[in-house]
């Protein structure tokens, strides 16, 4: 859920009841502090679906019928309520107030903030399917193109930028992020992974192409002094999977699930140890 999306609904639904998981023991299809928002007949998040949303989404709508107060829930995760996660958990519920909508607004644009970033060099067949993917995900997604006439038809919420010099992008990107190779041009393509290749924070550098596309920048990135454990944590081709479809979506929906592979295993590894310092291929 993004802070925008939340002030469209609020503002066509003004009487909704905030879900929010507030104790979550065992095994549970969402985190504590996930919340969701429902309104008479609509709704907006998810607390985790099936039965247990269901029982949610039902004590919240009889409550705004009957205009009061709704009581939280104590669900089991099990037999009773036709699910097998064998957890339990805990929701809230309470009646969505102005500074209540504020207060979660604010919330989630703070979060928004501290989204992964992705940056994708360049915005054809295969730059503009991989933006639609990605733009649902919970990321911070860039757009990169020398040529300003081609950053259009580009998802809401996507950042498209016309820059002459990308390489400077990379340089300037915070710790973390993600690079996305796939300009017109294969000599910039070259220029953006060597720099992409010397961020050694960055979770994931790859370029759209082929195997030969591959052997031609190694001899060429070797050539130029680049160091063959840099080589190795290059992804090139990117969503290959063993498979030949080269059509831009496949790519596309194939590249987004290797991305955020990458982007999940570096935050796992940040939980885990949290004040070390690591390269990307830690994480390969």
């Amino acid at each position: 859920m993004r802070s925008s999306d939340l002030i469209a609904f609020i503002a066509t639904h003004p009487s909704a009841i905030v879900a929010e998981l507030t104790n979550v023991r065992g095994s549970s299809p969402r985190e504590a502090g996930t919340v969701m928002v429902i309104a008479s007949d609509a709704l907006i998040g998810t607390i985790g679906g099936g039965a247990l949303e269901y029982l949610v989404i039902a004590r919240a709508r009889q409550a705004l019928r009957d205009g009061v107060e709704p009581e939280g829930l104590d669900i089991p995760l099990g037999p009773e309520i036709g699910q097998c996660c064998g957890g339990r958990v805990e929701v809230a519920l309470k009646v969505l107030t102005e500074v209540q909508a504020d207060a979660l607004a604010a919330q989630l644009a703070a979060e928004e903030t501290k989204r992964p970033r992705v940056y994708l060099f360049g915005s054809g067949h295969v730059g503009k399917a991989l933006a639609r993917a990605l733009a649902a995900l919970p990321l911070s997604v860039h757009v990169i193109d020398t040529r300003p006439d081609e950053l259009h038809d580009l998802p809401e919420g996507v950042e498209a930028r016309a820059v002459p010099m990308p390489e400077a992008v990379v340089r300037a990107a915070p710790a973390g992020s993600a690079f996305v190779i796939l300009t017109h041009d294969h000599a910039l393509d070259f220029l953006i992974a060597m720099e992409a290749l010397k961020r050694t924070d960055a979770c994931y550098v790859g370029m759209v192409g082929s195997k030969t596309k591959r052997a031609k920048f190694s001899s060429w990135y070797l050539a130029e002094g680049g160091a063959r454990d840099a080589l190795r944590r290059l992804v090139l081709p990117i969503g290959a999977f063993g498979l030949v479809d080269k059509r831009p979506e496949v790519i596309a929906a194939l590249a987004a699930a290797e991305i955020m592979v990458h982007i999940g295993r570096r935050e796992a590894l940040i939980v885990r140890a949290p004040d070390s310092n690591f390269a990307l291929g830690a994480v390969r």
